[in-house]
């Protein structure tokens, strides 16, 4: 079933400006007809969690709210159900963006149970796991968690102490928590619903470790309670997201049939020996995640959503609340005609477009990778990398975004009612589910240093810094340049680029470039450096531990910048052209002012040109001003669903 399938009326007329109009459709970009159908149809009725429920109640709420939508075919969207084998990626994407509207519990669970339970079950399974398990899990009678993390390894996958063990004599893998750190934790589905998990531990077979497999494995009776063997806990009340049951699992040498191992990419055959068809552990390891990627894209584009659901609230707030008296202004100033207040909203409202477009392009290559079309290693590693990167700036700037939005509010802000610290509590924990942000920058840089992703999977430290010698001065270029658009941009104003003004694309995209390229370079200086003293080889990795951070978000904020450009290039509105031509300009010096030490310390802007940034950042805010409500229309969250008292009509 697809988003376009459903015939529910719209929910709620909104009454555009036709700038807001113009603009959402370019922020929606390639799929605003998907967005359009989406937002028509959305049960919008009782989308919000009432704050003052506990733990019990929010979960309660929260599991029917997931049933009432997938009725209305927003829960497994995109999901096949085992009659129907094929997956559909944009469909899923869409679907979990239009859940990030409403109550993030209710998002979260459903990427739980459909994303990564059901995305197990559909991209590591065979068609005997899709018959056998889909049809259960798609209808909701069968929830599911996703057993990846634990206590002992969180973002280390290839280290996990959970084995699963092939025993001939019973045709039965044997799954164990041999230590406390082997526990499954944070595990969604587990405290409560979940009566089957998905079950990541290392492979032994004939007394030989394959590596991190996939088991599915029964975790409760019919009547709630833990089968023999299994012992899972409650993790109880958390920072947010309390309609989300997170839990524990152990196992005590708990046996499932051979076949509940999920095999597509490696298993056990009849003849009880292991078979693969991929050969290189490392590069089947990186296979089997792969799979998964969609999950990060998901993330990060609900991320984004929150971000902008904020910002909408702010912004809107910002239209109606005056402080203090003054001249010529009746009641008092508007806080969105405080410079300062401008300052606070309009930089993070172009940022969020930014990253909108960025996102766009992600998704593209993510139907292109995973869809009906031939796709490439190469192409399927860019998108990991991507799907990394923007996942992690983005979860980051949601929790920038909704801070600011509420300090924007005053002490409004501060009331559960007006929604701005429920996603707050909510959306902190982006930053480190689907991968911890820091450790996915670290991800993106690696991929930027090297030509195949499977060389990085062989080396030890040493091997990645002498490998990293290796590539700096001959693949790296081609391994990093994003597009040629911003390269040739920057080619024209290179020879004199203080002579160009501030606003001049051609400057920004020189200035994006030059960050990207020159702190990439020096890295690998410095990596060539470390491998010829031949010293403590972790230490000197661990010693660029900033320096590959920022290799890596200025890699993304060219990604950024570029996705920006090309939105621009395609929007035909002269109007909307206009303002987005501005926004950009916004996007691109508050980029560069926020790190304008940078600039100055490498001799690429005089302190003269700083200062003047600072001043041009003020006069686009100005600029931009008048056209507060249209921006917040454009991105697209409708103001009826907003929920927040101080917003309402």
């Amino acid at each position: 079933m697809t988003l376009t399938d459903q015939t529910a009326s719209p929910v709620h007329h909104e009454s555009l400006t036709a700038l807001g109009s113009n603009l959402r459709r370019v922020l929606d970009g390639p799929y605003a007809s998907e967005r359009a159908v989406g937002r028509a149809t959305f049960p919008a009725d009782d989308m919000l969690r009432d704050p003052e429920l506990d733990v019990a109640q929010s979960r309660e709420w929260t599991l029917g709210r997931l049933r009432e939508l997938e009725e209305h075919g927003f829960g497994h969207a995109g999901v096949p159900d085992g009659k129907n084998s094929v997956s559909d990626p944009l469909t899923a994407v869409m679907a979990f963006e239009m859940l990030a509207h409403g109550d993030l519990s209710v998002t979260i669970k459903s990427g739980v149970q459909f994303g990564l339970f059901g995305g197990a079950v559909t991209n590591l399974g065979t068609q005997w796991h899709h018959e056998t398990f889909l049809p259960g899990i798609t209808d909701l009678s069968l929830l599911g968690g996703f057993a990846m993390t634990e206590l002992g390894h969180g973002s280390d996958v290839q280290s996990l102490e959970t084995t699963l063990t092939y025993v001939p004599d019973s045709d039965e893998i044997e799954v164990h928590s041999a230590t406390p750190g082997a526990t499954k934790a944070y595990i969604g589905n587990a405290a409560k619903d979940g009566t089957m998990a998905a079950v990541f531990g290392q492979l032994w077979v004939g007394g030989k470790c394959h590596g991190v497999h996939v088991v599915l494995v029964p975790l409760r009776d019919d009547d709630g309670r833990d089968l023999p063997g299994v012992t899972t806990g409650d993790q109880g009340h958390k920072g947010g997201l309390l309609g989300v049951d997170n839990g524990t699992i152990r196992f005590d040498h708990v046996r499932v049939p051979r076949r509940m191992l999920l095999n597509r990419y490696g298993g056990v055959t009849d003849d009880g020996t292991y078979a693969s068809p991929i050969d290189n552990p490392n590069r089947r390891f990186f296979t089997m995640l792969g799979t998964l990627v969609r999950g990060r894209v998901c993330v990060g584009g609900g991320a984004g959503i929150t971000a902008r659901r904020a910002l909408s609230i702010a912004a809107r707030y910002g239209l109606t609340r005056r402080q203090f008296p003054a001249a010529g202004r009746q009641g008092g100033v508007l806080l969105m005609d405080y410079l300062v207040h401008q300052k606070r909203i309009l930089p993070r409202i172009a940022r969020a477009y930014g990253l909108g477009f960025a996102q766009n392009e992600l998704i593209e290559a993510l139907v292109h990778v995973q869809g009906p079309e031939e796709s490439t290693e190469a192409e399927q590693r860019d998108l990991e990398t991507r799907a990394a990167g923007l996942k992690a700036i983005t979860t980051w700037f949601a929790n920038d975004a909704v801070q600011e939005a509420r300090e924007a509010c005053g002490g409004a802000g501060y009331l559960s009612e007006n929604q701005l610290v429920e996603m707050r509590r909510d959306v902190d924990i982006f930053a480190t589910f689907e991968g911890d942000n820091t450790v996915l920058l670290q991800s993106v840089t690696k991929a930027l240093l090297t030509d195949f992703r499977r060389e990085w999977g062989e080396l030890d430290r040493t091997g990645v810094v002498q490998a990293t010698a290796r590539v700096a001065g001959e693949q790296f270029v081609e391994a990093t340049s994003a597009n040629l658009v911003l390269e040739r941009l920057a080619d024209a104003v290179r020879r004199k680029p203080e002579e160009t003004t501030l606003t001049d694309r051609r400057w920004h995209a020189l200035m994006f470039e030059e960050r990207a390229r020159h702190s990439l370079e020096s890295l690998a200086r410095r990596m060539r450096a470390a491998a010829k003293d031949h010293g403590d080889s972790f230490e000197a990795f661990n010693a660029l531990g900033e320096h590959v951070q920022f290799v890596a978000r200025a890699h993304l904020e060219r990604l950024v910048l570029q996705a920006f450009v090309d939105a621009i290039d395609a929007c035909e509105d002269r109007e909307a052209r206009s303002v987005l031509d501005d926004l950009c300009s916004l996007f691109a010096l508050t980029s560069i002012h926020e790190q304008r030490a940078w600039f100055l310390e490498h001799n690429r802007i005089s302190s003269a040109r700083s200062k003047a940034i600072g001043s041009q950042v003020d006069d686009l805010c100005r600029r931009l001003r008048p056209h507060t409500l249209a921006l917040v229309e454009g991105m697209g969250i409708p103001q009826a669903w907003l929920g927040a008292a101080i917003v309402r009509d």
